[in-house]
């Protein structure tokens, strides 16, 4: 079963012979999973009235657990964007009631970040959405497979420097 990576590896093989092309099999499939998982996540996003940014915000909080709080520097470190993205993201939600901002009752300098009950209502209806457009997704695997692309993806992002931090 060739697919348009095949192709374009078989075109540099046969115009670049000197140079061993086979880590574009890896990559250049990973790039268009990415296009076609995030096109399809977005439109679950959308239904929702959301995007991969906000629903990320949204669903940190929950997973959080009661009081369903953070600090920005915590959504930071969790979502992996700057502080200027963060920023952004929050007075987006903010500004449609979906979270609130105050001052940290620990720390009166610091601010905390919670889910309001409409982020809570929010999140809690996209996430069964998402979850199932994930495991269509991921229905041409079957279970040894997901497993080994799991295990394959988590040794990679260990070596190139992923944390769990």
């Amino acid at each position: 079963m060739a697919d348009h990576v095949d192709r374009v590896v078989a075109q540099w093989g046969a115009e670049r012979p000197d140079l061993d092309v086979s880590s574009m099999e890896v990559f250049g499939r990973l790039k268009r999973l990415f296009r076609l998982v995030d096109t399809e996540l977005n439109r679950t996003f959308g239904e929702h009235g959301l995007d991969a940014a906000s629903f990320d915000v949204l669903a940190t909080l929950r997973r959080s657990g009661p009081p369903y709080r953070l600090t920005p520097t915590g959504l930071m470190q969790s979502a992996m964007v700057t502080s200027g993205a963060i920023t952004q993201r929050l007075d987006r939600l903010e500004a449609r009631g979906l979270v609130t901002r105050t001052r940290s009752e620990q720390d009166g300098r610091s601010r905390e970040v919670a889910l309001t009950p409409e982020g809570h209502d929010l999140i809690d209806r996209a996430l069964p959405a998402h979850l199932a457009t994930e495991y269509r997704m991921l229905a041409g695997l079957d279970d040894v497979q997901t497993a080994a692309f799991v295990d394959a993806m988590r040794t990679l992002l260990a070596f190139l420097g992923d944390s769990a931090e």
